[in-house]
């Protein structure tokens, strides 16, 4: 085998188009895979684990950790803070486990940023403006809510050209063949194989 670099990859989508559903798919079905857990300032709620669905934390912690130079990013949304811890991330790569991350455009640009070469960004498309909606509505949200998520995916959506790659989700196991494909290719992608060289001039030796 290749040595290789490991690297990130971000899945973004508006909400209801699958992003979480294709993560927690991608780590069942990749075992070297590792999730960057975020951390955020709201209240942890039931069935939630800390440390697990994410880190709880108050915000002067929060802040504290930003003004460390803690976060690889992160934002505010809605009156609370958001971002993906540095350190695990770094550990991780440095180990030669592909990380993944579930976040929205502003993170993914933020963390191509941050780690230069090392991140592979995939959106995450629904088959149509109808069939969001009605993935939406049918959590139960009154309709000024959903009139209000969409007008956030669409905005969401305008940022899916950022990426590397884009899927759409409109037959989910597919979706999730398509991500592993992704990841699989990137794997294998010529500047990752840092042990190219040396495996090439073990092959003239033989």
């Amino acid at each position: 085998m290749i040595p290789r670099d490991a690297f990130c990859l971000v899945i973004a989508a508006p909400s209801g188009a699958g992003k979480t559903s294709v993560t927690r798919a991608l780590l069942e079905q990749e075992p070297g895979l590792r999730l960057s857990v975020s951390m955020t300032t709201r209240a942890i709620r039931p069935g939630e684990q800390d440390g697990v669905h994410y880190h709880f934390r108050d915000q002067p912690a929060f802040d504290a950790t930003v003004a460390e130079g803690g976060f690889l990013e992160h934002a505010g949304v809605f009156g609370r803070s958001y971002g993906s811890p540095r350190a695990p991330v770094d550990a991780w790569l440095a180990a030669g486990h592909d990380v993944v991350f579930d976040i929205d455009w502003q993170g993914h640009r933020q963390v191509r940023a941050a780690l230069p070469g090392r991140v592979v960004g995939v959106f995450i498309l629904p088959p149509s403006r109808a069939a969001l909606s009605a993935r939406l509505a049918g959590r139960g949200d009154p309709a000024e809510a959903v009139a209000r998520r969409m007008a956030e995916a669409d905005a969401e959506m305008s940022h899916a050209g950022e990426f590397d790659h884009v899927v759409v989700n409109d037959d989910f196991a597919a979706t999730v063949a398509a991500v592993r494909a992704i990841l699989h290719a990137q794997r294998l992608a010529r500047p990752r194989l840092a042990g190219l060289e040396a495996f090439l001039a073990g092959m003239a030796r033989e």
